[in-house]
């Protein structure tokens, strides 16, 4: 294995991880805290 693989592999996985977070969130039941949390910059409290 060859330094151009071992990248190609770590490409790979970094990307299935992000499309996995990404389903995570948009399919979690923790939605609304997410929205919530998006919200915390605006908030004036």
């Amino acid at each position: 294995m060859d330094i151009n693989t071992l990248r190609i592999l770590v490409t790979l996985i970094s990307f299935v991880l992000f499309i996995g977070i990404l389903v995570w969130v948009w399919r979690s039941r923790h939605t609304a805290d997410f929205k919530e949390a998006a919200n915390l910059p605006f908030d004036e409290k």
